[in-house]
Order: structure tokens, then sequence, then C-alpha cells
């Protein structure tokens, strides 16, 4: 590992056009989940000028069954289901802050083109490959990464927890009240100084606010003095979110680099659900796997073999047995056991244990049942409506409504310290 660098991560608000899109999507994963805890579902969104289009593949019995005579003439969906489809959309779209001419909670188009699960995905998932009376199988195949590291409280790269932070801390001031010159859209970057392999120092900090009508730098409506007042607003945030010391004159700013960004959200640009995977995770301070989380319910173990490996790298920095952890899990559709476990420390972990002990002490550790999706699910208690929280300002290091994630839980600690001896 380096010591002595320079490292950057950028993080986005949930007024991106991309985040709508995967708030919209988790969100119609917490409704079928509240529905019915063993919901499948896999849903697309695309959001664009006054349009929201959902697609993809769903499994909730209390909403939808093709195979239901009743609900022939409906498609296959329960009276009033779709309708309670839109109308969540239409409240995260309203939660999130959008009522402008271009994208209005209230009057944009909304096409529902989710259908039923394939059979063939089905059969793999519920029974696994082994059998009827195995353990389910993996919703797919693929890889899945973990990372913790002891740069802040969170366990997390310090370059994207404060870029989360600066636009989280945005966002509660737009809606209450204390900046009512910010629009919902927003992008933030931070540059950090590492020396001996610790953040030490800021260079460089970009944030891109969307903004009422004159607080801009440039175009044809632009105000010199509310320009200040934005741009000094913002160095404010900046200022109390990162650790005293991190900005000097050294520190150089980019606020609204380009002028006016009164246009913004899903009228500037199309947004899509799984584009900001990087955002989501760690910001490319470690590896990512090949799939996104948002809309996916907890079978689909891009989403959860995801999360219980950022548990279990947290819990391990937590237990003082590294400083740095990086996590892979590998899965084939439809088998329950993972393929592999893979533990890599960076060189960091405490006198007597290896990256060896540590996959050993997992794989010892009986409440994980064998990292099986079941087992999973099980453990972190997943099945549940608690995606929407987690699809803005990144899926670790964060609590939801007041408390933390269970992914983010150390209550691994007592029993990876007793398993690795």
């Amino acid at each position: 590992m380096r010591s002595d660098y320079l490292f950057t991560s950028e993080s986005v608000s949930e007024g991106h056009p991309d985040k709508v899109s995967d708030q919209i999507s988790d969100a119609i994963v917490d409704l079928m989940l509240a529905k019915d805890p063993e919901s499948r579902v896999a849903c697309e969104t695309m959001t664009t000028t006054q349009r929201v289009i959902l697609s993809g593949e769903i499994r909730c019995a209390p909403m939808y069954d093709a195979d239901k005579p009743e609900w022939a003439e409906n498609g296959g969906w329960a009276p009033g289901a779709k309708e309670e489809i839109e109308k969540a959309v239409r409240r995260t779209v309203r939660e999130i802050g959008y009522e402008q001419d271009g994208f209005h909670w209230q009057t944009l188009t909304f096409e529902n083109h989710l259908h039923g699960q394939s059979m063939h995905i089905a059969q793999g998932v519920d029974a696994g490959s082994e059998g009827s009376n195995k353990d389910e199988g993996a919703g797919d195949q693929g890889i899945m990464f973990g990372f913790a590291c002891d740069e802040t409280p969170d366990l997390m790269p310090a370059t994207l927890d404060y870029s989360h932070k600066i636009l989280a801390r945005l966002a509660a001031d737009r809606k209450s009240g204390a900046a009512p010159f910010l629009e919902p859209d927003a992008k933030s970057q931070v540059t950090l100084r590492f020396e001996d392999g610790k953040p030490v120092e800021a260079t460089a900090i970009v944030v891109s606010t969307q903004h009422k009508r004159g607080y801009c730098e440039t175009g044809e409506y632009a105000d010199p003095a509310k320009y200040a007042e934005l741009r000094d607003y913002v160095k404010g945030v900046v200022t109390e979110i990162l650790p005293d010391g991190w900005l000097s004159e050294r520190t150089e700013w980019h606020i609204n680099p380009t002028g006016a960004f009164e246009i913004g959200g899903p009228d500037g640009d199309a947004g899509l659900t799984g584009r900001k995977i990087i955002v989501d995770t760690y910001g490319g301070a470690a590896p990512h796997g090949g799939g996104a989380f948002s809309g996916k319910d907890p079978t689909k173990v891009d989403r959860s073999a995801a999360y219980i490996a950022r548990y279990l790298a947290k819990n391990i920095v937590a237990a003082g047995l590294a400083k740095r952890c990086t996590i892979q899990l590998a899965y084939a559709i439809g088998v329950s056991k993972p393929l592999s476990l893979y533990v890599d420390t960076h060189g960091t972990a405490a006198e007597g244990v290896t990256d060896e002990g540590l996959e050993k002490a997992i794989g010892s550790i009986g409440a994980l049942r064998g990292l099986t999706p079941r087992g999973i699910r099980t453990h972190l208690g997943l099945n549940k409506p608690i995606y929407r929280q987690s699809a803005a300002y990144g899926h670790f290091g964060r609590q939801a409504e007041g408390e933390l994630f269970p992914w983010e839980r150390t209550d691994l600690v007592d029993e990876l310290k007793a398993a690795i001896g």
C-alpha cells in the first residue's frame, strides 16, 4: 500500500436523476416486501422530463398473480395494485422535492411495465439446484465485495464519507427552509491528501448544486450577490463537516464551476436505476462486484451478499483485527453455498492475525449459516421494507431512521475475536 498520496471520491444527491430512479425502484421493493416478505422484485426505473417508466419482473401474491382468473382482466394485478404502485412513485418524487415544470410529482406521466418473474429464475431461487428440500439458491451468479477501514468513525473511506455528508446536509437544509435557494439535484467531490496512510488535508472540494433562478455567477439571470450567498453557504457547510484543520488556504474550491445550474434532475438528464454503484459503495477505495443494489429484493445476492460482506469487513475492523479489510464472496445462480470467500487485510492485520485465519473464523460462526442466501437474510433481517432509505447517500456507514442499517451493526466483534483465538 502507498502511504502518501491524493485520493478523490464523489457523491450525488437524492435529486440526481439516477438517484431518483434508485429511490423509486427501492420504494417498489419496500411496497412489495411490506405486502409479502417473500416477494421477488427486480424493478428498473427510467426518469426523464416529466416521465417515469418502470420495468422488470416481480412476484408478490397480494399484488400480482397472472394465474388468477379473477385478475385476468387487469393483467394479473390485484384490484388497486397498479394504483398503489403509482402512488408510491409519486410520493417518492414528492418527498425528494420535485415540483418543477420539467419534473413534477403530481403531473408527470407514469408507465408501469412490471411483469411476472421468470419461472426458470424462480425455480433455482426457491429450491436450489440440489433439490426441492434443499436451501434456496442464489438469485444470480456474481461476485460481491465488502470493505471497511479506520479512516472515519463510520469505518468508511473518508473521501466518500464526507462527500455524502455534504450533500445530505444540503438536502436537510433545503427541506427545512434553512437554504431555500437550493433545488434537489447536486453532486459533490472531495480530494484528500494522505500521509502515512491517513487523511490529513483536503486539497480540493467540488460542489455543484441546482439552485433557484439567479443564484449563479454566469448566465442570463446571474446575480453576483445571490451567487456569493450560495457560495458562502456551501463553504460553511463543508467547513462544519470536515475535521478541524483539513481546510486551508491551499484548498482548491469549485462551487458550481460551470455557472448556472437551474435545470436539473430528470429534466436536465435522464436517470436510470443502478448507474451510481461506486457512489453506493466505497467511492473507488475498494472493488465493486458486477451488480447494482437498488430495485432488487434480498434474494438477489448482488444486494444481500454485498451487505453481509460489508458487515463482516466492518466487524473485523471494529474488533481491532485489522485497520483495513476487503472481503469477496462469489455465488452461482440456484446454488445456496458460496463458491468462494476471500479476505484481504492489505497488510494491516493485528499481530497474530492472518487473512486465512479470518476466513476460517468467518466459516466457523454458526449464526452466519454458511453465508447462504437464506442465512444472510435471516441473520441481517433483510426481508423488511428498509431499502428506500438506503438508496441515497450510500448504502454503507449510515443510519436508517435513527438506527443503523442491519449490515452496519458491530455485534459480531466478540465472536470473531473468539474464533480467531
